[in-house]
């Protein structure tokens, strides 16, 4: 089929704006990336972008000479695997359940859920409320209030409503139970969907360092992305340099960097894996015909 002239001039339009796009979001990284494999001292003259010039491993050499590291990243694991694991059980059964139309309440449940999104008690009430329930310095700080998300409750609603009904009747005809619909049936149908809501909730897991730095002042309870953010706020200086540091030829600007790249690898290694459910779940059931 030929395009007009119209549809290959915002063709290319869309190229261009797509490279441009691509381009400033890649270069920074590449760049992070180059200097983080760069000799410490001689990345200070500058002139360093997108390839090493003095290559060299001495920063993550100090980085994971630091037994700190290890911990951090047993505990950012180990929260954002329980964390993904039981958002998404939660979310799935709630949105299954608000999609039964004999759910009684179920108007009112969605309503609160919907203002739920857009009031907030703020941040000194959290934490009085965190303090209450014995959340401060605790593991479960990472995980419970964050178990429930009324958007991601939206996204499997409109997913679930494009699973046919016809399915869940003939089940039931032949004696399944609702648990067993939904265990049997339906999640099988909603791996798309699922894989979505795991990793939106997977990326936030591993990436939240608010949490900790609020909530958390136990060290061995620190996940990676607070580690990182401690390595920044106390190295932002050249007097936080040590002599150890000067020694090892590293510094201060070596470290942060060979640590934001350690911590962003593993999302990096794992979206490739769950990409194309990623685009399934966002736009199966979001068009109807």
């Amino acid at each position: 089929m030929r395009l007009s002239k119209s549809e290959k001039a915002f063709n290319i339009l869309n190229l261009i704006f797509m490279i441009f796009f691509v381009a400033i979001i890649a270069l920074p990284l590449l760049n992070i990336l180059a200097l983080s494999f760069n000799d410490a001292n001689d990345s200070l003259r500058g002139g360093i972008y997108f390839w090493p010039r003095q290559f060299s491993v001495e920063s993550y050499k100090t980085v994971f000479e630091n037994q700190a590291i290890y911990l951090a990243f047993g505990v950012s694991v180990l929260k954002t695997v329980v964390g993904v694991v039981l958002h998404t059980f939660v979310i799935a059964i709630s949105a299954y359940a608000l999609t039964r139309e004999d759910l009684v309440g179920r108007k009112f449940y969605t309503t609160l859920g919907i203002l739920a999104m857009f009031v907030s008690g703020g941040l000194i009430p959290t934490f009085l409320v965190f303090k209450a329930y014995g959340l401060l310095n605790n593991f479960w700080v990472y995980i419970l209030p964050v178990l429930f998300s009324f958007y991601d409750v939206i996204i499997m609603m409109n997913f679930f409503k494009g699973i046919p009904r016809s399915l869940e009747e003939s089940a039931m005809i032949d004696g399944a139970k609702p648990f067993t619909i939904f265990f049997k049936i339906i999640i099988p149908l909603s791996m798309p969907v699922i894989a979505t809501i795991a990793l939106y909730h997977g990326v936030y897991q591993w990436n939240d360092y608010m949490t900790a730095n609020i909530f958390v002042d136990n060290e061995k309870l620190f996940p990676l992305q607070q580690l990182l953010y401690r390595v920044i706020a106390q190295n932002i200086s050249p007097a936080a340099q040590t002599g150890a540091a000067v020694a090892r030829k590293t510094t201060s600007q070596s470290l942060q960097l060979a640590t934001m790249v350690i911590t962003t690898i593993p999302v990096v290694i794992v979206y490739p894996f769950l990409q194309k459910y990623f685009v399934n779940g966002l736009t199966l059931g979001a068009v109807k015909e």
